[in-house]
């Protein structure tokens, strides 16, 4: 009897989580009102250049995202004002949890389960009203031969990772992986190659009609890259140069 008392409430607990994501991913993308997103820097080499970057930092190095988002809303929904509200937050001292070296289902799911925790834990302090989504921006030196890490996104959770490089020269590609990494806590799917990085068409395709199909001038945002031909593409330098399409537009509630 009291084992079954216990699967009970277990059970019990397990529906009101899994209703209160449900209904927490239903309203953030009903587009009534703004999306409030936080940005918090975090210092990934633990380098000075790093560091003085961050504390010159300000929220409007990241207009860029609200323009964007704005103007891409309007265009499949018109009305829509002011979807996203960016919020800069304090600098997080301490670095988020690792991916998996050799991801699988099990490591992933503790992965992300270790993330929300890690998340709403080292932002307890300073959230006095908790945000829609988090997103963790981990800035590296610019001079540096390093590769970044993937940069993720949760829809679970809404918190994501995103690596980017500690200079105003690369701000607005900075804010390219910022605004993929946002719409994927939103439920868009990426619309590129795992195998190459290169944008898969149509849907990964800003401009899938155009003659010549290539080069495209714009990156669909979840594609990624504009895609100069077949299997050759860039990233875009700024948000100016992407756009959402219109398999984005539906996976995020921008098209009815």
């Amino acid at each position: 009897m009291f084992r079954t008392i216990r699967i009970s409430i277990l059970l019990f607990i397990l529906f009101v989580v899994a209703v209160s994501t449900w209904l927490t991913q239903a309203r953030s993308t009903d587009w009534q009102d703004s999306l409030w997103v936080t940005l918090y820097p975090i210092n990934a080499d633990g380098s000075e250049a790093s560091a003085r970057y961050i504390g010159e930092l300000e929220v409007a190095d990241f207009d860029g995202i609200e323009a964007f988002l704005q103007r891409e809303a309007e265009r499949w929904r018109p009305g829509t004002r002011r979807p996203v509200r960016v919020v800069l937050g304090e600098v997080v001292t301490e670095q988020p949890p690792a991916l998996p070296e050799s991801p699988n289902i099990a490591s992933v799911m503790w992965w992300s389960l270790r993330m929300r925790w890690w998340s709403a834990r080292i932002t307890a302090d300073q959230d006095e009203i908790a945000p829609d989504v988090r997103i963790f921006v981990r800035y590296h030196r610019p001079d540096h031969a390093v590769t970044l890490e993937n940069s993720v996104g949760l829809q679970k959770g809404m918190v994501g990772i995103v690596n980017g490089f500690a200079s105003r020269r690369f701000r607005g590609r900075n804010n390219v992986v910022i605004a993929h990494e946002l719409l994927h806590t939103l439920g868009a799917t990426d619309k590129y190659s795992p195998l190459n990085g290169h944008p898969v068409g149509p849907d990964g395709l800003a401009e899938p009609g155009r003659e010549p199909l290539y080069p495209q001038r714009f990156a669909e945002i979840m594609g990624g890259r504009i895609a100069l031909a077949e299997h050759d593409s860039v990233m875009p330098e700024n948000l100016g140069y992407a756009v959402i399409g219109p398999l984005t537009a539906s996976e995020i509630n921008l098209i009815d």
